[in-house]
């Protein structure tokens, strides 16, 4: 019994270290994407970076390797994130309509918490090493391939009058992601008002014939 409490603790104290190190490194992050945001890739420096946050350059360094590695999550952090969500709602079944609708809401709203990190890596992905901004490009193509297999569900069942299903997704697709780039916090609209007006205009987009 001493062992396994040992072994209980131990593994308690690499939780709590891998916690730590997670938000360290969120931190990091965080900072370096309102810099980016900013100043553009290019003209923010991790020493700027580090001086935010109060700590030393190695100290970035132990967790990051580089500013390229700091762009790449950056970059890939609002495509995964939706990804996820179209994911969790495609296995939770339902109507294709009702489905599609869980998916604009839940990516409209992601789009909108993760503003910045989406308009950095629409600006930034010259910036990117070519073999990470394929893989990037690979990510957002399966996101779009699954919204596509949806309305074509949609449309086999009559839910949606779609000629295109992938044209249909790639245009939703844009749709949504372009709300990053002209949504303003505090704005005159709400993160809520703009997640509706999305929906009505993903709704027109795909709604049966009469």
């Amino acid at each position: 019994m001493a062992r396994a409490a040992i072994q209980k603790s131990a593994a308690r104290v690499r939780d709590v270290k891998g916690e730590i190190s997670a938000y360290k490194r969120r931190l990091i992050l965080e900072e370096a994407c309102h810099l980016f945001y900013a100043q553009g890739y290019e003209g923010a420096t991790l020493d700027a970076v580090a001086e935010r946050l109060n700590v030393t350059k190695p100290f970035i360094y132990s967790y990051y390797r580089n500013k390229a590695e700091i762009l790449r999550e950056i970059s890939e952090r609002g495509i995964r994130l939706c990804l996820a969500a179209i994911d969790e709602t495609m296995e939770a079944g339902g109507p294709p309509l009702a489905r599609l609708r869980v998916i604009v809401d839940r990516v409209t709203q992601l789009i909108i918490d993760n503003q910045e990190y989406i308009v950095v890596y629409q600006r930034e992905e010259k910036n990117l090493e070519a073999q990470v901004a394929r893989d990037i490009r690979k990510l957002r193509k399966a996101f779009d391939t699954r919204l596509e297999k949806l309305l074509a569900e949609g449309a086999a069942s009559g839910a949606f009058a779609i000629d295109d299903t992938n044209f249909a997704a790639i245009s939703i697709s844009g749709l949504m992601s372009w709300v990053a780039n002209w949504y303003v916090p505090g704005g005159r609209r709400s993160p809520s008002e703009v997640v509706v007006l999305t929906q009505q205009m993903v709704m027109q987009m795909v709604s049966a014939r009469k």
